[in-house]
């Protein structure tokens, strides 16, 4: 992983004034650091993944939503056990994922 986009996603993050860095923004940021730190920053990114699936933006794109969705799965399925946020990112993707299979999105 290149060292000055990692360097620019941790940046990004101290210089936000929020717990959590949501959207696109957030998406970016967490998905770079989850590569270099996954226990760190993975529960983050499945959670910014399940929130951005009832995003505006993929309201009429049902295969876009299953993507983030089977991503912030597997995100928070890599978690260590240990974890103390896995079970909770989990439970929440799953949720998500079996309300958008049964057709009833949260948008």
């Amino acid at each position: 992983m290149d060292q000055d986009i990692v360097m620019r996603a941790r940046v990004m993050l101290l210089s936000t004034n929020r717990r959590v860095v949501r959207g696109v923004e957030g998406l970016w940021i967490y998905r770079t650091l989850t590569r270099v730190d996954p226990e760190a920053y993975g529960s983050k990114l499945a959670y910014v993944l399940v929130e951005a699936s009832t995003s505006p933006l993929v309201r009429d794109l049902p295969e876009q939503r299953m993507a983030l969705l089977d991503e912030a799965v597997a995100v928070a399925t890599a978690l260590s056990p240990a974890n103390p946020f896995r079970d909770k990112v989990l439970t929440m993707a799953l949720v998500a994922k079996r309300r958008e299979l049964g057709g009833t999105s949260a948008s």
